[in-house]
């Protein structure tokens, strides 16, 4: 994948050092290009990682020194669960802790992102050096690289063995929910890799029950860096409050490196991004900026929070002139309900009700209150971020785009085509959806009361399809429904079938 990205750099570059001059920066041209690796003690490495305020580039922000020394914590002073110590056991039976694990969360479920990917394949060693002095740092060897795409993992296990280091690579499964920290160590720990549907801190239970540090792809990389510069030499471009660079993915294809405080429409300029009806920052959890917001925004926490945006996982997508928007939201929020664990009321129930709000909203029968009813049911709530991520969305893209759905509302449509600019996985064929063959079908109404999350009937008691692909793990329940349809009228059908709601004509 990362053959068919442009990366490229404003005002210098520091992760991207050496993409100039090679496609791949092996062991040797990566010793060339940044040198030796540091391994500073846990003590110096805080202080660093302090005073930059270096924080994670998976999306949360999370100060990265608070967590590593969460780990620290626990490898030197070991809860009792850590030390297998059973009710009444007297201290000198406990048994140690287990060594702490670093893991590499290389998951890139969103389409819209390719960064960590563009690292992994071209910049492995830089990736590997960050994981290594993590865990020298907290004296361990146990490292994990868990990726999705097949060759990064080339990519990352030819740069292990030039290394001779002890770590693994663990594949994961591609989904937008697969990069969700709880996820990924139920992945490496060969379970069902979802969220774990509770709060379980890495921190102090992770891979194997062992205290697990865990970032991303960047924020290992970005370590590097800061241990090869030097705090203030790495504080020397950004902000004086987020100093240093970051990457960005710009429209799923371009990916840049800029230093932080950099103006969006700088970015935008220097890609060649032609005037946008809009622009998504941060992802599909992310917000729309008009373009009053997009002159206005600086790429740091701070300059984006102060127009309403994020910058999430670096990633930002300008929604095409001629497209409409609502339906490109509406796209991309049915995309989102279909990748949904399912093991919570808002993702079960509340996403498809916000699928169907915004249906209803395109074809000019529904309303934005309904859209934020439904959006607004259960947040905060949810077994994990993905259906407050999934709202926010939405949301956002119901202030941004207020004047084409008023238009969507008196007349139906607001007359421009859905393109599907805004990038979604390359269907499979694999993918299935309900549908109904209308000729058999008599209104029986038992498919929307064993799949009620895709079924509802309309007020003439028949069928009305949402078209969404079948999450996985609505799969069986599907098939029941469709082998108890007593007019054989449901059947499951694959391709690339067209988007919206399926109604009775």
């Amino acid at each position: 994948m990362s053959g068919a990205i442009t990366v490229s750099n404003i005002g210098g570059s520091r992760l991207t050092l050496g993409f100039d001059r090679f496609d791949r920066l092996d062991l040797e041209r990566h010793k060339a290009v940044h040198g030796r690796l540091s391994t500073p003690v846990m003590e110096d490495l805080v202080k660093m990682a302090e005073q930059v305020d270096m924080r994670g580039r998976g999306g949360a922000g999370f100060p990265f020194a608070r967590k590593l020394m969460a780990v620290a914590a626990q490898v030197t002073h070991p809860s009792a669960d850590q030390m297998n110590m059973l009710p009444g056991e007297s201290r000198d039976r406990r048994r140690p802790a287990q060594d702490a694990v670093v893991v590499v969360n290389g998951a890139e479920g969103e389409p819209g992102s390719s960064k960590d990917k563009v690292l992994l394949n071209r910049a492995p060693h830089l990736v590997l050096d960050g994981a290594a002095i993590a865990a020298t740092a907290l004296g361990t060897q146990r490292i994990v690289v868990a990726v999705e795409d097949d060759e990064a993992a080339r990519s990352v296990r030819a740069a292990i063995v030039e290394r001779r280091m002890p770590a693994r690579v663990v594949r994961l499964t591609e989904r937008f929910i697969s990069g969700q920290a709880g996820a990924v160590v139920r992945a490496i720990n060969g379970e069902i890799p979802i969220p774990p549907g509770r709060k379980v801190r890495a921190a102090e239970s992770g891979v194997d029950g062992c205290p697990t540090l865990l970032s991303n792809t960047e924020t290992f990389a970005q370590l590097a860096v800061l241990t090869s510069l030097g705090p203030d030499l790495y504080a020397s471009v950004g902000t004086e409050d987020e100093p240093g660079t970051t990457l960005l993915t710009i429209g799923g294809t371009r990916v840049v490196e800029a230093p932080l405080g950099t103006p969006l429409q700088a970015v935008l300029e220097h890609c060649e991004v032609p005037p946008s009806q809009a622009v998504l920052v941060g992802g599909y959890h992310g917000m729309w900026l008009d373009a009053r917001g997009v002159s206005r925004a600086l790429l740091s926490r701070k300059g984006m929070k102060a127009v309403g945006g994020t910058v999430g996982a670096g990633i930002i997508l300008p929604l095409t002139q001629g497209t409409c928007p609502l339906g490109e939201a509406t796209r991309i929020a049915s995309y989102l309900a279909a990748q949904s664990a399912g093991q919570c009321g808002p993702c079960r129930l509340g996403l498809p009700d916000v699928v169907r709000a915004m249906n209803t909203l395109n074809d000019g029968s529904g309303s934005v209150d309904d859209v934020r009813r439904a959006a607004g049911i259960g947040r905060g709530r949810g077994a994990c971020t993905h259906p407050d991520g999934t709202a926010k969305f939405v949301l956002s893209a119901m202030d941004a785009f207020a004047e084409d759905i008023e238009i969507h509302r008196y007349g139906g449509t607001c007359g421009q085509p859905v393109f599907g600019v805004l990038p979604l996985p390359v269907p499979t064929g694999s993918e299935g959806r309900v549908a109904i063959d209308w000729s058999r079908c008599d209104g029986h109404g038992l498919c929307a009361y064993l799949v009620p999350e895709l079924i509802q009937l309309d007020r003439y008691g028949f069928p009305v399809v949402l078209g969404t692909d079948i999450p996985a793990w609505m799969e069986r329940d599907v098939q029941r429904a469709v082998a108890m349809c007593p007019a054989l009228a449901l059947r499951v059908t694959t391709g690339v079938p067209k988007s919206g709601s399926t109604r009775r004509s």
